[in-house]
């Protein structure tokens, strides 16, 4: 829990290109798992990448942002298809967000989250996580919400080490996840960071037939799990 790398500020092409560099920093640090998670749907193209390198099973994390009512960019939590789930507390009194907004809130991304689980993943079940090292990616981190609600998901299926591994992250948010994480694995944190797109040239949204055919591929592979981090 004790570890955030960085570098210095990068910029990427796409996602592929940005999981690609990622992969390649993780393998030279030899790590070692037994499945990659990608959090939907940015996430998984940058996933992909990672899991191909280190050789093992690609899944999914559905994770999905609570928005406040202000702003449908500003998260007050996330919560997982599975229920796992954080609030951010300090910003739901800031905002003063009334208990039937956040009860409603929780609804509606909850079943977001599983309709795409169920959307992705089709008859293939979740991976079994217990005793298990994993590694889970996102294309970048800026408030932390949906990867903070991944790495308890992740951890209260019985996940044994939980490394958090992205391109780009603010640093604030990549200190938090330290606390749950078991390590932190940032390429690069820059000073002026206001959205993830500003480090990718090309940054449209990950479509689900994208997702879909990166699960198969992986899948098609039949590659092994690792060892253990």
């Amino acid at each position: 829990m004790e570890r955030i790398y960085a570098t210095q500020d990068i910029w990427f092409e796409d996602r592929r290109a940005a999981g690609q560099v990622l992969a390649t920093a993780l393998k030279e640090r030899q790590v070692r798992c037994d499945a990659v998670l990608g959090l939907i749907r940015g996430g998984v193209p940058v996933a992909f990448e990672v899991a191909e390198a280190l050789q093992v099973t690609l899944d999914i994390l559905a994770v999905k942002k609570l928005r406040a009512p202000i702003s449908e960019e500003l998260a007050i939590g996330a919560i997982c298809a599975d229920g796992a789930r954080i609030l951010h507390s300090e910003t739901l009194r800031e905002l003063g967000v009334s208990k039937t907004y956040l009860d409603r809130e929780i609804e509606v991304r909850l079943a977001e989250a599983q309709e795409a689980e169920r959307l992705y993943r089709g008859r293939h079940p979740a991976l079994e996580l217990a005793g298990q090292s994993v590694v889970i990616v996102d294309d970048g981190i800026a408030t932390g919400a949906t990867m903070e609600a991944g790495v308890l998901s992740a951890r209260q299926r019985g996940a044994s080490f939980i490394l958090v591994a992205t391109p780009v992250g603010s640093r604030h948010a990549c200190n938090a996840l330290r606390v749950n994480a078991n390590e932190v694995f940032c390429m690069t944190t820059p000073v002026d960071f206001w959205a993830v797109g500003q480090f990718y040239h090309h940054f449209p949204p990950v479509a689900d037939e994208e997702v879909q055919r990166l699960l198969d591929e992986n899948r098609r592979a039949g590659v092994e799990p690792g060892k253990r981090l």
